[in-house]
């Protein structure tokens, strides 16, 4: 069944032939399926394409099951490599537009850590109040829909789920189709780690060391670096990120001062500096914390009591401190206009010296992009606030879990295939295999850690230097440039193996309309000819069209096809495809590796999808 709001939404934005044309079934699970070709389609859902993204948008439902299991996947970019990876969020009113959001951020965060790995996301439409079973059931029904996309988007935790639903996909998937699974499957547990909050305490760790350059500027000339003991802080949304940023930070620099918070029900602050830990356990043991800490502790003392309480969360961000994280799941903190809706305006900020985003903030959106510029040359520019730009900083949770694919999980650690799907089963086989995943995931773990202190302190370098080198530079276009020339760079890398596409084949005893019906079936003008698997030809439609001016119809393909085949190996590069495309004047070839075909190249292909790309981010940047 779809959920409610998804209906209305689908129904509402997308044209009756588009849902009835595009809508593809498989025992009950219903997919509409687009692509960055479809710009109009993809605009109604408030998809913008661009010359990053996005490569899949899909929408997905259950419509057999009796709860209503649904929602979208979007995988935005595969040039750093595939799969992509990113979380799934799980919020009743969640729309493409946001899981585009979400998976540009994952791009961009992906590419600045040099992981080989695309971004993607997923949402969950589902209300926040369901009991724990029918989370269970509706966790495991997103893992049979999302199944069909395990070659090219591998989830794990975000709002709204944890590390144990991750293991729930593994159950129904298998091991490498999740990622930030528990420790007895070999995981690296992203929530229970704080790995993303463990990132935003190295931005901050690293920036104090490396701020006092851009000194160079004008509007940071008078900067200065607090002692230890003086440094305060200020957590926006004391979540999974705010919460573990606050404990990592006191257990790092014991000397540093929480001295403010805020969750949905509130904020507290307190000059002196709030007791983090016990409100690290607070949270741990009741999800919010600012009300239960303000009735137990605030409101016995009254007035005496030295911690301010409000319920405006936003009003934290009118209070002064050294450093802001925001951590809450908004984009605009910060806004210059009333009708951004932002948590604060600019106008009435505190008095802040940098900002470190531990929350996703990033959009693709030109709207949005154009409010955070406004922001930002207002907060950077004429205040003299540093910012770390969200996926620079906060990509410690995907550095984690990456692991769990760069360090391969043993084939004999795989869950057989006959298990997926039963719990209880795969729980059993687990038991017996504990040892052996308690390893890996240390392994995976130690490998972790060392890799997000390198990633994160880099990119806080590459910032700096690129803000004190151009005064003209605003962190985000900085941050984005940084990514981005990740990604340019890693497609200049890729090979015919990265880029090819299926190539219909044909055995060489066939017909000629046999095989111009497989031509117009898969819309291909270039057929595999193989005898024995091996390729001894292709027949192009030209093949076709000279055969059939010259009246040879009724023959097998050896006599017409052509025999002397160019082709690339799998490791050609994309500018040797290009020579040999243009050098014998052909506009498509196999892929073959010791005579057997893998796929193929065209012109169309390399045109579409990556010349433009990487003149349009070399033209912008």
């Amino acid at each position: 069944m779809i959920p409610k709001n998804m209906d209305a939404f689908l129904k509402e934005r997308l044209p009756e032939v588009t849902l009835k044309t595009r809508l593809k079934r498989e025992n009950g699970r219903c997919y509409l399926e687009f692509s960055n070709l479809d710009v109009h389609l993809l605009s109604r859902l408030g998809v913008i394409t661009d010359k990053v993204g996005p490569k899949l948008v899909s929408c997905m439902w259950d419509e057999k099951s009796p709860l209503e299991i649904g929602g979208y996947l979007i995988v935005d970019s595969l040039a750093m490599g595939s799969p992509s990876m990113g979380g799934i969020r799980m919020l009743p009113d969640i729309t493409p537009s946001d899981i585009y959001n979400l998976a540009r951020g994952m791009t961009l965060k992906n590419a600045a850590a040099n992981l080989p790995y695309g971004g993607g996301k997923s949402g969950i439409v589902a209300e926040r109040n369901i009991s724990k079973e029918q989370h269970d059931e509706t966790i495991k029904g997103f893992a049979r829909l999302i199944q069909r996309y395990r070659d090219i988007y591998v989830p794990g935790p975000d709002v709204g789920t944890n590390d144990s639903d991750m293991k729930t996909i593994a159950i129904e998937n298998g091991l490498d189709s999740a990622v930030s699974k528990p420790a007895d499957m070999g995981g690296n547990r992203i929530d229970e780690l704080g790995a993303a909050a463990g990132g935003v305490v190295t931005a901050l760790q690293t920036l104090l060391e490396i701020m006092p350059r851009l000194r160079v500027l004008p509007q940071f000339a008078n900067l200065k670096i607090p002692k230890l003991e003086k440094l305060t802080i200020l957590i926006q949304g004391f979540g999974a990120v705010g919460a573990h940023a606050a404990r990592i930070l006191k257990e790092r620099i014991p000397l540093v001062k929480i001295t403010g918070i805020s969750d949905l029900e509130g904020y507290l602050y307190n000059e002196s500096g709030l007791p983090v830990l016990e409100l690290y356990n607070l949270w741990k043991k009741e999800g919010f914390v600012t009300t239960s800490y303000f009735q137990s502790n605030v409101i016995l003392e009254g007035y005496k009591h030295p911690t301010k309480f409000s319920t405006n969360s936003n009003n934290l961000l009118l209070e002064d401190g050294f450093c802001l994280i925001p951590a809450a799941p908004v984009f605009n903190y910060l806004g210059v206009w009333p009708t951004e809706a932002p948590s604060m305006l600019v106008k009435r900020m505190g008095n802040w010296s940098v900002i470190v985003e531990g929350a996703n903030t990033y959009s693709p959106d030109p709207n949005r992009k154009s409010a955070r510029i406004r922001m930002e040359q207002i907060v950077y520019r004429e205040k003299g606030v540093m910012i770390a730009n969200d996926y620079l900083v906060n990509s410690g949770g995907v550095i984690y879990a990456a692991q769990e694919h760069l360090i391969k999980t043993p084939d004999h650690l795989q869950i057989p295939e006959e298990y997926l799907g039963n719990r209880k089963a795969v729980e059993n086989w687990l038991a017996n295999h504990a040892k052996e995943f308690e390893e890996l995931s240390k392994k995976r773990l130690v490998a972790g850690e060392g890799y997000r202190k390198e990633v994160v302190s880099r990119n806080m370098i590459e910032l700096v230097d690129l803000l004190s080198r151009n005064p003209d530079i605003l962190p985000c276009v900085a941050a984005e440039n940084i990514s981005l020339q990740r990604l340019t760079a890693k497609e200049s890398e890729r090979t015919a193996k990265d880029i090819m596409v299926p190539i219909p084949t044909i055995d060489v005893n066939s017909s000629v309309q046999e095989a111009a019906s497989l031509m117009i079936e898969k819309n291909s003008g270039i057929v595999a000819v193989l005898s024995e698997g091996k390729l001894v030809g292709v027949m192009t439609d030209w093949d076709i069209t000279k055969s059939t001016a010259e009246g040879i119809q009724d023959v097998s393909l050896d006599k017409i096809m052509t025999k002397e085949v160019i082709s690339a190996t799998p490791d050609f590069a994309i500018l040797d495809i290009i020579r040999e495309l243009e050098q014998f004047q052909i506009s498509a070839m196999p892929v073959v590796k010791d005579g057997e075909v893998l796929g193929k190249v065209s012109s169309d292909l390399i045109a579409q999808r990556y010349i433009l790309n990487y003149l349009q981010t070399h033209e912008t940047y």
